[in-house]
């Protein structure tokens, strides 16, 4: 008896299922970028009560990050700087700007100025600045190169795969202590070897169980 089908549609059932496989792994895989920090965290840029320019502060005039965010070294938070800090500067450095008005009546009124926010961990999740900056982490390793950005905004997902990953690994990122606030800051050559070095001389150890973040 004659075949009604050629001989290749034997494989057609197969074909369909193969298929049907890779559509199903091509769209997790967008669920999982589309719903991940990559895409909903990475670029977030909110706009601010007034429009403060890193790039002018902490690039062009070279002002030190701890001299805004004073409690990094020693707490377990940046800390946002009080309006004091502002006008520190700004009683005699354009004292009657416009865009410095909030500032002014923050601080003639001791109301807190509301800044949004950038960089949020989960509540679930704890994280130390003091303990990432005594062992070599710099600022720009988690917040990208500061001094470059007019708005600030997020360039690393902060997510936990993205943090365990540093904490399996952390030697290309350690840096020498009188480089933690430097941004643009270029690694030596020998990095991995110098970072392993900076391991054993700070005794760090970075938890990779649950516990280390989840308490």
């Amino acid at each position: 008896m004659a075949q009604l089908f050629p001989k290749w549609t034997n494989r057609l059932p197969l074909l369909i299922v193969a298929g049907l496989l890779i559509v199903a792994v091509g769209l997790m895989g967008l669920i999982w970028y589309y719903g991940s920090p990559w895409y909903t965290d990475v670029g977030y840029r909110p706009e601010q009560p007034v429009p403060y320019s890193h790039k002018l502060h902490a690039g062009d005039l070279g002002i030190d990050c701890r001299y805004c965010h004073v409690a990094v070294e020693k707490s377990a938070v940046a800390s946002v700087p009080p309006t004091q800090t502002c006008m520190n500067c700004h009683r005699l450095i354009k004292p009657d700007s416009e865009k410095l008005r909030p500032i002014r009546e923050s601080w003639e009124t001791g109301t807190r100025m509301q800044w949004i926010r950038v960089h949020k961990i989960p509540d679930y999740a704890y994280f130390n600045h003091s303990a990432h900056l005594r062992g070599g982490i710099g600022c720009e390793t988690c917040h990208g190169n500061i001094a470059q950005m007019e708005v600030v905004q997020q360039v690393q997902p902060l997510s936990m795969s993205w943090c365990v990953s540093c904490h399996r690994n952390p030697a290309p990122y350690l840096r020498p202590f009188d480089q933690l606030t430097t941004m643009g800051w270029t690694p030596p050559d020998n990095q991995n070897e110098v970072g392993q070095r900076y391991m054993q001389e700070r005794n760090i150890h970075p938890p990779t169980d649950c516990a280390g973040c989840h308490r």
